[in-house]
């Protein structure tokens, strides 16, 4: 399919199944496939930034437009700024491309720029000129010579990996590794506004440092950290940090076993983090999952082949509508060959169970009591204070109702309650089963242990018996020196033989009678017989 027309195109879109990935139809010439480039969507074009491609940077800028499935390659002017002495746009990789306003936000990453200050780049949609903002502020600082002196770190050269997310008008920017193979684990904001960064300074455990993780912004408060990789081990982790309080907490989630990954990309929409490819250095990771970010519940929203192009490591996802309709869009990564296809999915949307009752504030605020009723107990099993809720939930209700003249529909809230006792009472049957298989893991504990002693018995045995054999070696090493030294003397006797032979032999050869047993008895008895 070599062209299409937009209105074929959204037939085309409209034919997708859903939460299934497939390759898109791309009109015209293809950019050079490439991993850990950097992506972005605006105005319904992806924009892609560089990258890498048999160990070399790229610094090329490309666009697809969705509306077609065309890409194009846009050159780069610097406008008034071309009396600049940094490059226009370096050859880079691991970098991150975010879009505020009608510009594209390009740093982090590594490249041949060999600046001391943080070097944070734009490129202007309109008329796609790029120049270098000027920041200031507490600017991240490096190790780069190894020996604990900091030096002034840019964000374009010296780290590559890190996680860069858009919250407001503040981009979050955590971890990476720098050129010295330092990883980090902190905080820095920009201030898009003031082009000021910061450094925040954050309450109880950060993650390990780590880079070519995710992150992801919820309810522009809470950033999400999950997965990485240290030098030598993946992760599966996910960890929050509330911005407003400041605090780290490691949650505990619910729903699929998420296996270690690191090089994957994310997206959310609608309150889900979807994250595709990445990798545990054996095999890539062929399943996108999805994330509840409300919930905190992991699912597998679709699974592909091994060594599959969304199976790689490198490659970037974004999102963007199309008639209404959401669609997931990636693009590249490395999975035994480099890619340059891109591939779209359409999630399917997503609709709340629970019908829209309350209308006002204060009503919402006991819906939302409702529906986090939930707690542990001492035992650590979860209960419903019913009576509590249905108090409070009424109480908002007469207070909106007072102030905005609102209705409640009391059957609806009887029938949540219901669904709410329904829910505790798997919740209870999920805890016995739970118990059951406690017990059954204590027991085999048990067994484990009994083993485990009755090995530690056998161990102690052999090494005794390796140290009698020891002994016993010591003893046959020190009979083979003897037998060495008796065996020399053996040779010795054997020369002195040889030699008293070789005499003996020398002498019967000089004596006539020698040479002759018969002697002068043979001579007189031939005499005889002659006459």
């Amino acid at each position: 399919m070599d062209s299409m027309q937009e209105s074929d195109i959204n037939n085309w879109l409209s034919e997708l199944e859903y939460d299934q990935w497939a390759a898109v139809p791309v009109s015209g010439s293809r950019p050079s496939a490439r991993y850990k480039h950097a992506a972005a969507v605006a105005d319904g074009k992806l924009y892609i930034v560089g990258g890498s491609r048999n160990g070399r940077n790229l610094s090329d800028l490309q666009m697809f437009d969705i509306r077609t499935f065309s890409w194009s390659t846009l050159k780069l002017n610097a406008g008034s700024y071309s009396d600049s002495v940094v490059e226009l746009l370096p050859a880079t990789s691991g970098h991150r491309l975010v879009n505020w306003g009608s510009k594209l936000f390009l740093l982090g990453g590594h490249s041949k720029d060999s600046l001391d200050s943080v070097t944070v780049r734009t490129i202007d949609l309109e008329n796609y000129q790029c120049h270098v903002v000027e920041t200031s502020g507490k600017v991240p600082v490096s190790y780069l010579n190894g020996l604990g002196v900091p030096y002034p770190f840019s964000c374009s050269i010296g780290a590559e990996g890190q996680s860069v997310t858009l919250v407001g008008s503040r981009l979050i920017m955590f971890g990476g590794e720098h050129t010295s193979r330092k990883l980090l684990n902190d905080i820095h904001i920009l201030d898009l506004e003031t082009m000021t960064w910061d450094v925040l300074e954050t309450l109880h455990s950060p993650p390990v440092p780590r880079f070519d993780h995710t992150a992801a912004v919820h309810a522009e408060r809470y950033l999400l950290i999950f997965g990485g990789c240290s030098h030598s081990t993946c992760f599966n982790d996910l960890h929050i940090l509330d911005l407003q309080t400041k605090e780290w907490s490691q949650p505990h989630t619910q729903g699929e076993v998420v296996t270690p990954r690191a090089g994957h990309a994310g997206i959310t929409i609608d309150g889900n983090w979807y994250l595709v490819g990445g990798g545990d250095n054996r095999s890539g990771a062929s399943d996108t999952l999805v994330l509840n970010t409300s919930k905190l519940v992991w699912s597998v929203l679709t699974n592909v082949k091994e060594r599959d192009p969304l199976a790689s490591e490198g490659l970037s996802l974004c999102s963007t509508a199309v008639d209404g309709e959401n669609l997931l869009i990636a693009f590249g990564g490395y999975y035994g060959k480099y890619n340059n296809e891109v591939f779209v999915l359409r999630p399917k949307p997503s609709y709340s169970s629970r019908p829209k009752i309350f209308q006002s504030p204060a009503a919402a605020a006991a819906a939302a009591s409702v529906t986090a009723a939930y707690a542990l107990n001492s035992k650590g099993e979860k209960k419903l204070e019913l009576t509590n809720i249905e108090n409070e939930t009424f109480k908002g209700v007469q207070n909106g109702s007072s102030q905005q003249g609102l209705t409640v529909d009391v059957n609806a809230i009887a029938a949540d309650k219901t669904k709410l006792e329904l829910s505790l009472s798997e919740v209870r049957t999920e805890n016995v089963k739970l118990k059951g298989t406690l017990n059954e893991m204590n027991e085999t504990h048990d067994e484990l242990s009994k083993e485990l002693l009755s090995v530690r018995g056998q161990l102690t045995a052999e090494m005794s018996r390796c140290f009698k054999l020891e002994v016993q070696i010591a003893n046959l090493q020190k009979s083979l020196e003897s037998l060495q030294s008796i065996e020399d003397e053996l040779k010795v006797l054997r020369k002195q033989r040889s030699a008293l032979e070789e005499d003996m032999d020398f002498g019967a050869a000089g004596d006539p009678q020698r040479q002759n047993p018969g002697g002068v008895w043979q001579w007189i008895g031939g005499s005889t017989h002659n006459s």
